[in-house]
């Protein structure tokens, strides 16, 4: 179970430091800038027989979580949570996650900005609590989605939320 905290450990600091992270200095890392980190497990899933779960909380205070899972017989990674919005996306190197109030026109907008900006979208799930409460779309890609475009897309469907997600 200790591979799956320092994997963690090593997602997060790798865009936070500009030092190479290693398995090996990512604990390093969050010791010195008083990252408490814990591994808890439990045998309750409802939806998946294996599911992984990173919690964090932002220096402002707001907590997120990332939930994924391995399906199928080829063992295909997939998120399926992104907070408490269920999704069922491809894992990919290159992704993209909105919050925005639900409303039609999100969808074609923000195809149309990437679209401009040659950037292929190769998946998106959006998921909602309510009709014309807060969406969650995340977006997987073919390539890293540039701050500017991202921005854009925020302001165009006035986004509460928009962050790039880049694995590679």
């Amino acid at each position: 179970m200790k591979v799956l905290e320092l994997s963690a450990l090593k997602g997060v600091f790798e865009d936070v430091v500009d030092e190479t992270v290693s398995y090996v200095n990512a604990p390093l890392f969050a010791q010195e800038r008083g990252v408490e980190v814990r591994l808890t497990t439990s045998s309750e899933s409802a939806d998946h027989r294996n599911v992984v779960t990173v919690r964090g909380t932002l220096g402002n205070g707001e907590e997120v979580s990332v939930s994924g899972t391995l399906a199928g017989p080829k063992h295909l990674q997939k998120i399926v949570a992104v907070g408490e919005y269920d999704v069922d996306l491809a894992l990919a190197d290159h992704m993209a996650v909105l919050r925005y109030e639900d409303r039609p026109g999100v969808v074609g907008t923000v195809g149309r900005i990437l679209g401009e900006a040659g950037i292929n979208i190769a998946g998106m799930q959006v998921a909602r609590a309510a009709v014309g409460g807060e969406a969650l779309a995340v977006l997987t890609v073919d390539d890293a989605v540039p701050a500017g475009v991202l921005s854009e897309v925020a302001a165009e469907i006035g986004a509460t939320s928009a962050r790039a997600v880049n694995l590679v």
